[in-house]
């Protein structure tokens, strides 16, 4: 049996932990058990951005729960900083080594190989509209979604008119060549058309894949920033879903891929689509310096190395105009009612476009928010050998969470609530405040398998396309997959950020990787139960305000306080029983009984 003391018991000075390291405006504390004898303290601060390391003397404040206290200030440049502690005892000097979590430390004799405490000074800045703040997003494959029969089909494309049954072109293993011009017909009007679905869930933020005009289906070609494609309706589909979106308060958000274009662009033209002009057949043509050709025209950039995918150069002064200026394509969008954007491969931008970006948004429309595809601690990345500031100078208002969602599937699937409480920790410590209410939080993606799929379903191990098209769980893993997802829809529902779901994902959609991950949603065959569950744990989610801690983490047992609220869940295959006081919840009072949390339950209460 575990135990709550009202509420809960923060475990911070702990047997095991020597140290414990605190900041807060601008003030390092450091607590040393008193067993050690420290005699003083010396604060050490490394900066990461030009490599130099200073000391200043920590000021002893006196004992508390058995440890000695130490505070030195710290105030810096915006940026990015390494510190730790060296203290002094009768027996020599001994320096404070960071167990993992930016909380815990242990003493060493050694300053080498030291596991700092990262702190990020960061410019202030107004967030984005609060509307935002731990909103409910639906993200939208736009093929995919829903047909509505208004919009001209591509001449130069394969459509299949069975939206229930049929299968978009797949290769039998990755990086086998894909024409991916196999489309359904879903469009803008047609979510447009589903507006009240969407917001009868409980959305509030619509995020749609690329609508820039484009060769293949997931349009992460571009092949003319300033057309919306026809074939999801054009410009006058998308005003119009701007407009009824709004009217309904919900948001637009856009996936901005200004990285790369496709090879079939107006910009680059290898096809003669577009003419004889473009960068690969006109040596002369103004497109040619938005593009890196080593030997030119066939030996080019491209992204990874995808020849369909060439590189754009975004040092280009051009080029920067024409995404960042005052008519730029940043800006047209935004005109147009788009609300913020999603930025592709973020890491591959260079900072002078991030910059540029977030000020062309927020000239054009205050408040409009810019969130980038960041795959690891953005607080910290470094993308081809130079540190990012995406938070720093304020490139980017918040991130896609994917270390969250890695930790979430972690706990639910393995019941390792330690690795959750590490990962949660570290983004709460290392990101800015600001930042915390707008992350992308999720738990699938059109670059992911289906979250019912890895929580359920069979590993991919390397099968054929072929053996992966038409595999299904079996009824008794779907009924495993879909208890899992509750458990960590609901644990993801309870965390600071906007709450993403991935289209069909709460109509209990399947699949392995691409593109069995973009299958057309299954509309008159959706799992009703999921989609009322996940509409509920969307609206109920609203109630929770504020920063959320761990405040215990055993084995597959946790504990998350936020405001006045305490998320309990067990992820183990047996129950466990919790002894909670000051909390209640409509089946439980915490001065009368014991908790009981069934297998792969969760539990929120109320202080009362």
């Amino acid at each position: 049996m575990m135990r709550l003391i009202n509420g809960f018991q923060i475990s911070d000075f702990s047997d095991s932990s020597p140290a414990v390291f605190e900041y807060k405006d601008g003030v390092c504390r450091l607590y040393i058990k008193r067993v050690y004898c420290a005699t003083g303290c010396e604060l050490i601060v490394l900066c990461d951005g030009n490599g130099n390391q200073i000391s200043e003397k920590a000021s002893y404040k006196g004992a508390f729960s058995g440890m000695d206290l130490y505070e030195a200030e710290f105030s810096a440049l915006p940026g990015l900083y390494y510190l730790t502690f060296a203290v002094q005892t009768e027996d020599g000097t001994l320096y404070v080594h960071n167990e993992g979590d930016e909380t815990h430390g242990q003493l060493r004799q050694s300053l080498d190989g030291c596991g700092r405490f990262q702190i990020s000074v960061f410019e202030d800045a107004a967030p984005p509209d609060e509307a935002f703040a731990d909103a409910n997003m639906y993200h939208i494959f736009v093929d995919r979604f829903y047909k509505s029969g208004k919009s001209p089909k591509r001449s130069d494309a394969v459509y299949y008119d069975d939206w229930d049954n049929g299968v978009p072109e797949y290769v039998e293993y990755p990086g086998m060549d894909l024409k991916n011009n196999t489309f359904f017909g879903g469009d803008l009007y047609g979510v447009t058309e589903k507006l009240d679905y969407l917001h009868s869930l409980g959305i509030d933020i619509i995020y749609l894949s690329p609508i820039f005009r484009a060769y293949s289906n997931h349009k992460y070609d571009p092949g003319d920033y300033t057309v919306v494609d026809e074939c999801f309706g054009g410009e006058n589909a998308f005003t119009e879903l701007c407009e009824k979106a709004h009217g309904l308060g919900m948001k637009i958000v856009l996936d901005g891929v200004f990285d790369h274009t496709g090879d079939d662009s107006v910009y680059f033209n290898r096809y003669k689509k577009y003419g004889d002009g473009g960068a690969y057949n006109d040596p002369g043509s103004h497109y040619r310096g938005w593009y890196r050709f080593r030997n030119y025209p066939d030996d080019y950039e491209c992204w990874w190395g995808v020849k369909c995918l060439p590189q754009l150069d975004n040092n280009n002064e051009e080029l920067y105009g024409f995404f960042t200026g005052k008519d730029g394509i940043i800006r047209k969008y935004l005109r147009l009612g788009a609300d913020g954007w999603r930025l592709d491969v973020a890491d591959e931008l260079p900072d002078r476009l991030l910059d540029g970006i977030k000020a062309a948004a927020e000239a054009e429309k205050p408040g409009s928010i810019v969130i980038g595809e960041v795959w690891e601690d953005a607080s910290n990345k470094i993308a081809y050998g130079k540190r990012r500031r995406y938070f720093t100078s304020r490139q980017l208002d918040s991130v896609m969470n994917y270390p969250l969602k890695n930790a979430v599937i972690k706990y639910v699937t393995e019941g390792d609530s330690e690795e959750f409480s590490r990962v949660f920790t570290l983004i709460q410590r290392h990101y800015p405040d600001r930042v915390l209410p707008y992350l992308m939080n999720f738990l699938g993606t059109h670059d992911t398998e289906r979250i019912l799929t890895v929580l359920g379903g069979d590993p991919d191990t390397g099968l054929p396309g072929s053996a992966l098209v038409n595999k299904k769980m079996s009824k008794q893993q779907y009924v495993t997959a879909k208890k899992r997802f509750y458990l960590a829809f609901s644990l993801l529902c309870f965390c600071p950020g906007i709450v993403s779901v991935y289209y069909g994902d709460e109509a209990g959609m399947q699949g392995y990787h691409d593109p069995f991950n973009r299958m057309p949603y299954p509309w008159g065959r959706e799992d009703k139960a999921m989609i009322k569950k996940v509409s509920s744990l969307l609206k109920s989610r609203k109630t929770y305000k504020g920063k959320a801690e761990t405040v215990f983490s055993d084995g597959a047992v946790l504990g998350i306080a936020r405001g006045e609220y305490l998320y309990l869940s067990n992820a183990s295959d047996r129950p466990v029983t919790l002894t909670v006081g000051g909390y209640k919840c409509r089946s439980f009072d915490g001065d009368s009984r014991p908790l009981t949390l069934p297998p792969a339950t969760y539990k929120v209460l109320k202080r009362k």
